[in-house]
């Protein structure tokens, strides 16, 4: 007995140890952002094939997508209101396993109804933590970079796992594996020690009733969320059906899969060398670049140009032009808005974000129901030929003084 008292000392003593060294430690942060991504690319990347498959119209897909972007669009502000009173740990932590408990519904839901209330619960909690964990990973003690970079791995690893086993296990297994994934990410959460964010809760108030009594006499601020409306429409439409239209094309899930994780893959220069071109490239450049890169995709796909002309586009183009848009949104909105205000200021640009995909998604939908999917993606090209006039016209600031990306 007196020697297993010391022996169980030491493995106490160990164990800590091991507690401590994880505490805020890289690899925490790690878990906590790659299984994350990998959880949101594990139910999401294949929603319109499982649906199509379960044997729902195109139209239905869309309305399945676009009320978990309007369902988002609703509750987000009040995650954003409880991140503020709580700590972002406690908050992300029962969301996360909420969103687990929702992939549990979402496995046996068969109706659209239930479908619908499924994705929108999970896909809600997910979007709505999604600004937390970009506030978690730039108050880490690592490089922004390096901790996003396993954001870009992670989903691009959970697009091809989703694959993979809806093809060789069973499409619902691919939702199991999701609560699976999701409580590694939850591991990796409470390892993590963000700032709380709460020291100014009155300043913050404050701000935020300023922002919506100033917003309306910045002009460039507005113009500029119609622009990024069009463009994040646009994309999430192409987002979403884009895996069931290269299915149409004869390709197997498996291949479809590969193809959307080496697209995601493609993000990642983008977030690893935004340092060397994003402070000395000026803003309406960088957004004319984005608008041209989805307009020579969406031309591709729009002509039905050569499959492996299509397929190359899109690891080209479909993340990496995404991917670039939400750091010229961080830039845009850093040079037009006051600093006290930006943060709901980047708020409100989700919101429009999610309200146009609402939009578009129903749009698509609808045209696949009569038409087919050159003729769905030929409508986009001219929506975002729009967006790239709108740029055009845009009179804003360079914004290569603010130095956000050293």
């Amino acid at each position: 007995m007196e020697k297993e008292i010391p022996v169980k000392l030491h493995v106490q003593g160990i164990f800590t140890q091991l507690v401590n060294r994880f505490k805020n430690s890289y690899l925490s942060y790690f878990l906590m952002y790659n299984f994350y991504y990998l959880s949101w690319a594990l139910f999401s990347s294949f929603i319109s094939v499982y649906l199509l498959d379960k044997g729902f119209r195109p139209s239905d897909v869309s309305l399945v997508v676009s009320t978990s972007f309007l369902a988002s669009m609703i509750f987000q502000p009040l995650i954003g209101v409880l991140s503020d009173k709580y700590s972002l740990k406690l908050v992300n932590t029962i969301l996360f396993a909420l969103a687990g408990l929702g992939g549990i519904y979402f496995v046996n839901a068969n109706s659209l109804i239930e479908l619908i209330i499924g994705y929108s619960f999970v896909l809600t909690l997910i979007n709505g933590t999604n600004p937390i964990m970009e506030r978690i990973a730039t108050t880490s003690p690592y490089q922004y970079g390096r901790i996003r970079i396993w954001g870009t791995i992670g989903y691009a690893l959970g697009s091809q796992i989703a694959g993979l086993i809806y093809d060789f296990i069973s499409p619902s297994a691919i939702f199991i594996t999701f609560v699976f994934t999701m409580a590694i990410s939850i591991i990796g959460l409470l390892g993590t020690s963000p700032s709380t964010g709460v020291e100014n809760k009155e300043e913050s108030t404050n701000q935020s009733q300023g922002f919506f009594k100033a917003i309306l006499t910045n002009k460039k601020y507005l113009y500029y969320l119609l622009i990024s409306a069009i463009f994040f429409g646009v994309t999430n439409m192409g987002h979403t059906f884009t895996p069931a239209y290269f299915q149409s094309e004869g390709l197997n899930v498996s291949v479809v899969s590969i193809i959307v994780s080496l697209a995601v893959i493609c993000e990642a220069p983008i977030v690893l060398f935004s340092y060397k071109f994003m402070d000395k490239i000026a803003n309406k450049v960088l957004l004319i670049i984005a608008f041209c890169m989805m307009i020579g995709l969406y031309s591709i796909y729009a002509f039905h140009l050569w499959m492996p002309l299509q397929v190359i586009a899109t690891f080209i183009v479909k993340h990496p032009a995404g991917m670039l848009f939400i750091m010229i949104n961080l830039k845009v909105v850093n040079t037009l808005v006051d600093a006290k205000y930006q943060i709901t200021a980047l708020a409100l640009v989700q919101t429009c974000r999610n309200l146009s995909s609402v939009i578009f998604q129903n749009i698509g939908g609808q045209i696949l129901n009569v038409t087919s999917y050159q003729n769905m993606f030929l409508c986009a090209l001219g929506v975002i030929v729009i967006g790239l006039a709108m740029t055009l016209l845009f009179k804003i600031p360079t914004g290569n003084d603010k130095g956000l990306f050293h």
